[in-house]
This record gives C-alpha cells, sequence and structure tokens, in this order.
C-alpha cells in the first residue's frame, strides 16, 4: 500500500497532466504483479468492489469516536476518507508494522464476506499509517478523485512498452485485472493479448467542434450530413453468440438494455446512439436517462422506456476489419447489412442533402424546434481513426440556452477543492402564497476560473444564513448566469423541472437578484405534449 499511497497523495498535488503522465509511467514500471495491475484497476474504475464499505466505515467510527466530533470533522475536511485517515486512533498495543501489499488487499476483499468486512478492515486501518489508510478507503470506496482520467492511466501503461494508448484499448477489454497479460506484453516477454473474434469495445472516433475556420474551408461535396441525436454514444458489438452494449467511454451499460442485446443475433461491430423512441419519434433524453445506470430493468420499465440504437458506422462486419475504409465505403457496407440483417430496434442514422452552406445554415437553426441536438458533418474520405483527429469529422451542436438564477445554496467540494464551496444549486422566481420566492431548478460545478471560485467561496462564506454539514445557504444576493442544453419536466424537483447539462457562463456581479428570470420563462421553453 505504501507505493500506492504515495503515487495517490502526489498525483493530488500534482496539477500538471504531462507530470501526473511521469508519476503514473514511472509506478507501472518499478512496481511488481500483480499490486501494478490493481492500482491500474482501481485509476480506470475496474476494480469493482461490491461490499458495503462507506456504511461499514461509519460503524466503526461509531465505536471509535465521538460522533458529533467526527461530524465537524468531516464538514471541515471535506472528504470521508480523509477524515477517518487523520483521526482514527492508534491501537491499545502497538505492534511492528509490516509491509501491506495493494495486490494482498484487492484479493482478500474480492474473496471476503460482508460480515468478515468490519474485522478486517478494522486491522487494516490499525496497521496502517495515515496516507496509507487514505488511500486504503479511496480504493475501497472507488472514489479516488485525483484528478486522472482512464485514459491517461492507460496512457502511462502504453509509454512501458513504446505502444500508443489506442493500441491498449483495443485490446482492453479482452483483459482480466490485474493485467498480468498486458504488462508481460509490453515488457516485451509475451505476444500482444488477442482479442479477435470477441465482442469486445474499440476505441471510437470523436469529432472536433466546427470553428469559423473550419466553416470557412468547408466544401459540403467533401462531407456527409447527419442530425446529432439527443442520446448517447454506443458501441453495440457481437460474436461468437456474445454480445456487449458500450458506452463511448467503454463502459458495459448492456445489464440496463436487455431488449437491445437479445436482437443482437449477428457477428458485427457498430457505432450508434442509443435513444428511447415510441412510434417512430425520438423520446426526450430525460426519458432515456430513466434506463441509464441500472443494474436490473423490469419489464415495465423496458415497456414504458422503450430502447432503440439508431446505427451510423460499422468497424467490424463478420469479422472483417472495416476501420480503414473510407466513411462512404463504410456506409455502404453498413446499409447493406443492416437491409439484410433487419436486427429489431434498431434503423441508420439518415444522410442529409443541401446544395449551399445557407441551406446547412437553415437546417442548424431549425435543430432545436426539431427537438435535435445538432448536425455532424463527416469526410467521405475518413477512414475510421481512435481519438479526436481534427479535419475528419465535425459536430456543430445547437445554441445553447441561457437563463439568469439567483444562488440558493453551496457544497464544500472534496480532493483539490475541498477548502472551497464550489458545487452550487440555483433557483428562479416564482409566486407562492401571494409571494415572490426562489425555487431550485439545478445544479452545476463547472463554467467558472480558479480565481472567479475563490471570489464565489468569499461571498459564500460572507452570506451564509444556514449550514447543513458541508451545505450552505446563501442570502439570496448572487446571480449567475446559467447556460443549458435543454429543459424537461420533472416529478423530482420541487421546480417541476430539469435542466439538461447546466453549467455557469459568467457571474452577474452586476444584477441585484431580483431581476433574475422567473421560473415561468424557463417553464415555456417546454416543448407541450403531443
Amino acid at each position: 500500500m505504501r507505493a500506492f499511497a504515495e503515487l495517490l497523495d502526489r498525483l493530488v498535488y500534482t496539477p500538471q497532466r504531462n507530470a501526473k503522465l511521469r508519476l503514473l509511467t514511472d509506478y507501472f514500471r518499478a512496481t511488481a504483479d500483480p499490486d501494478r495491475g490493481y492500482a491500474l484497476a482501481a485509476l480506470t474504475d475496474g476494480l469493482s468492489l461490491r461490499l458495503p464499505v462507506r456504511r461499514t466505515i461509519l460503524e466503526l467510527m461509531e465505536r471509535r469516536f465521538d460522533a458529533e466530533l467526527f461530524r465537524m470533522s468531516r464538514d471541515y475536511v471535506g472528504d470521508t476518507a480523509e477524515t477517518v485517515a487523520l483521526v482514527w486512533p492508534a491501537p491499545p498495543v502497538a505492534e511492528p508494522r509490516s509491509p501491506l501489499p495493494l495486490g494482498e488487499v484487492a484479493e482478500q476483499i474480492r474473496l471476503m464476506d460482508r460480515k468478515q468486512l468490519p474485522e478486517q478492515l478494522e486491522n487494516w486501518l490499525d496497521r496502517l499509517d495515515t496516507t496509507e489508510r487514505w488511500a486504503l478507503l479511496k480504493l475501497l470506496t472507488g472514489a479516488l478523485r485525483v484528478g486522472i482520467s482512464a485514459r491517461l492511466a492507460k496512457t502511462a501503461v502504453a509509454e512501458i512498452g513504446g505502444h500508443s494508448v489506442a493500441e491498449i484499448e483495443e485490446v482492453w477489454h479482452g483483459l482480466d485485472v490485474p493485467y498480468t497479460t498486458l504488462f508481460a506484453w509490453l515488457e516485451g516477454k509475451a505476444s500482444q493479448p488477442d482479442a479477435a473474434g470477441a465482442p469486445v469495445f474499440r476505441p471510437p472516433m470523436l469529432a472536433q467542434p466546427i470553428e469559423e475556420a473550419d466553416w470557412a474551408a468547408l466544401d459540403l461535396a467533401d462531407f456527409a450530413l447527419e442530425w446529432k441525436w439527443d442520446g448517447i454514444r454506443v458501441q453495440l458489438a457481437a460474436a461468437r453468440g456474445e454480445a456487449r452494449l458500450y458506452s463511448r467511454t467503454g463502459d458495459d451499460i448492456g445489464m440496463a438494455f436487455p431488449d437491445i442485446l437479445v436482437h443482437a443475433r449477428f457477428d458485427a461491430v457498430l457505432d450508434g446512439e442509443l435513444l428511447v423512441m415510441r412510434d417512430g419519434e425520438v423520446a426526450p433524453f430525460n426519458d432515456l436517462q430513466q434506463r441509464l445506470n441500472r443494474r436490473q430493468v423490469t419489464k415495465r420499465v423496458m415497456a414504458d422506456y422503450p430502447a432503440h440504437v439508431r446505427f451510423y458506422d460499422a468497424l467490424l462486419i463478420d469479422g472483417e476489419d472495416l476501420r480503414a475504409l473510407p466513411f462512404s465505403e463504410r456506409r455502404r457496407r453498413l446499409e447493406a447489412w443492416h437491409a439484410t440483417i433487419r436486427p429489431a430496434l434498431t434503423d441508420l442514422s439518415e444522410q442529409l442533402r443541401v446544395a449551399t452552406k445557407t441551406d446547412l445554415d437553415a437546417l442548424w437553426s431549425g435543430a432545436r424546434a426539431a427537438e435535435i441536438e445538432g448536425l455532424m458533418l463527416k469526410k467521405l474520405t475518413s477512414p475510421y481513426l481512435a481519438g479526436r483527429p481534427k479535419g475528419h469529422w465535425f459536430k456543430w451542436k445547437r445554441a445553447p440556452l441561457t437563463v439568469d438564477c439567483v444562488l440558493m445554496y453551496a457544497q464544500r467540494g472534496s480532493g483539490r477543492r475541498s477548502s472551497y464551496y464550489p458545487d452550487y444549486t440555483f433557483g428562479l422566481w416564482t409566486e407562492a402564497g401571494g409571494r415572490d420566492e426562489l425555487v431550485p431548478v439545478g445544479k452545476a460545478y463547472s463554467g467558472y476560473s480558479d480565481a472567479e471560485l475563490v471570489e464565489l467561496d468569499r461571498w459564500i462564506r460572507g452570506h451564509t444564513t444556514e449550514r447543513y454539514g458541508p451545505v450552505r445557504a446563501v442570502e439570496p444576493g448572487l446571480v449567475l448566469e446559467v447556460l443549458f442544453d435543454d429543459v424537461q419536466r420533472s416529478r423530482r424537483h420541487k421546480s417541476g423541472v430539469a435542466m439538461r447539462f447546466p453549467r455557469i457562463a459568467r457571474i452577474r456581479w452586476d444584477k441585484p437578484a431580483r431581476e433574475a428570470d422567473r421560473l415561468e420563462q424557463l417553464t415555456a421553453l417546454i416543448k407541450p405534449l403531443a
């Protein structure tokens, strides 16, 4: 645990990407199997530990520490794992500390019964020092929050053997934790792991936002044009009688969509958009959210929110890798395949036609009225390239909506932001009982600079009216201009609405709170039900 704890600690206090990359690469080179494999799994969300860790931690703290003092300490520190690590009392009888390998912890946890967890966790916490305790609790709760992405961890691993991250991702989903075959290949001790013929995830090709220079150089004859559908990007992979449904980041989400998988009886890897569709019409994104992140779905849920995949590209068909072919040829092969196989609950994204840029601009301008997220432009000669290559695919999202909201609550952050209040709940005015009151309409924790965070934090501390653990209620005196992509009705929220992708555009220090927008202005943007 010592080396892993030091790695996490240094990553937290290292803001630069390249410096984080060096830390990771050095760790993976210097650490032996299986510790480095379990560390890689933890950093890429591949370490699934289904035990009641959080509840167990709190129960242990109740026996060893004053409950009110722990609550106040947690509120001050802003992170449960860090608080426990700092205040965990020394054992009555101090014993010599022997090293605790990360692999030993991970392997014991994977085999452990939940009844054994309290005693084992208590023994580990007694055995470790403060930093190691913090790392252990971060590992067990699955909330590392050290400022790196799964892709950066894979990039560090790739550098061990001088490979690209795309090569790692090509075989990633055919590997098992603790990735001993992967490290053996990277160190030249074994051949490359073979994922051929298995329904594994392939690195996706991503689009660049279209910029002014791209628009100026755009020749419509060189590009295919499609709608940008308002669902989530997925990859449907099927082979050997198995099928998997992956998100854009490679997470297996098939457990929530068995109705899609049951019809995937073919040999292909296809790129598309996961939607909810009724009577041939795409339902709002909020409907799709009712299916996402579920481990199981009932027949009722599947009937109420019918899933559908709209394909727009083919990576492999009948064992043949099509990614080196130009988009125009891949599309032709996809159309021919779909016409033959006709898998249920699927269709193809429409290919649009326009004659001029003026027509294209008009098409984009009508995207919101058509309840479509925007447009995609794909170069006809483009091979399917992993990552976000420039000049091949462009996305042109519809213009975001804006609303001026009043800050209502602020929540303390975690990790690097644990000393600040960076998570904001904001509301709009509406009439209730003959007077105006604020009702919350959304939350956001992005869109502002570090300097603005310091100013916001200072204002929040000076205008707090009540405290609820890590949350502060503030005076209705600060207006935030909020960008969002869409708004839907929601029975889960007091305001009756839910905003999609809210983020802070700017802080309106100049605007009085009473001049902020009203809830009625927001609800007017919701398209009435047919």
